[in-house]
């Protein structure tokens, strides 16, 4: 049984018994992959903070024939969105951290939702990536958001302009289609854009996955 190493993802985690994991990530090359992290709610020793959403690192997994879930080894966290958001106190009023906390959720199940089991996706992990480093980096999230919802939905082959929009949105989308997310911090959007372009990119995503995500009612719940 080989021992596979790569760039990867975190994507989300959930409870397994006792003390395991099971931890769902997108790699570099070779698609999203179901693991067992044992011992991982009970010893940081081996995993540490890796296991956040979106966290980027380097994994290593034992993948065995007719076996669903891998049995992932170790991860070597590189950048995480949250070690630059401040933690939301009990007391504290919801503001610019917490919500960049909640789009933290939202991209990490964007792209859970599209990626395949087993199926590489380059592109889709890159735009990831990219996310990630532009948060570590300081972009504002909003806007943010809105070039990750316009580049997934065009990756996937989905993307159908909205002819509603108005002029001020089209011209937001026609420049994100040229930068890279490092660039949104030089272009000027106004709330009443960003709000425009998160309806009309929510009920296409809606459309395509025939459902809302968790993380969009999180989202509602946090401005509520």
């Amino acid at each position: 049984m080989p021992l596979y190493t790569t760039d990867a993802l975190i994507l989300r985690t959930y409870k397994l018994g006792e003390s395991d994991r099971i931890v769902v990530f997108l790699t570099r090359d070779r698609g999203k992959k179901r693991g067992v992290a044992k011992n991982a709610r009970q010893s940081r020793r081996r995993f540490g903070g890796g296991l956040e959403p979106m966290t980027y690192g380097r994994v290593g997994y034992v993948e065995r024939e007719r076996r669903d879930l891998v049995r992932l080894e170790y991860i070597e966290p590189i950048r995480s969105p949250l070690s630059i958001i401040r933690p939301a106190t009990a007391n504290a009023a919801v503001g610019g951290d917490d919500i960049a906390l909640g789009y933290v959720g939202y991209f990490a199940e964007l792209i859970d939702e599209w990626a395949q089991d087993a199926d590489p996706n380059e592109t889709l992990f890159r735009l990831g990536a990219s996310i990630v480093d532009a948060m570590a980096a300081g972009i504002a999230t909003e806007p943010l958001a809105r070039y990750f919802e316009f580049w997934l939905l065009r990756l996937q082959g989905v993307y159908a302009p909205d002819p509603r929009l108005s002029g001020e949105a089209r011209e937001f989308l026609a420049i994100a289609r040229g930068l890279s997310p490092f660039g949104l911090g030089d272009v000027a959007v106004s709330p009443g854009v960003l709000r425009e372009l998160e309806a009309s990119h929510r009920a296409l995503i809606a459309m395509h996955l025939e459902k809302e995500l968790k993380s969009v009612r999180v989202l509602k719940g946090m401005r509520r």
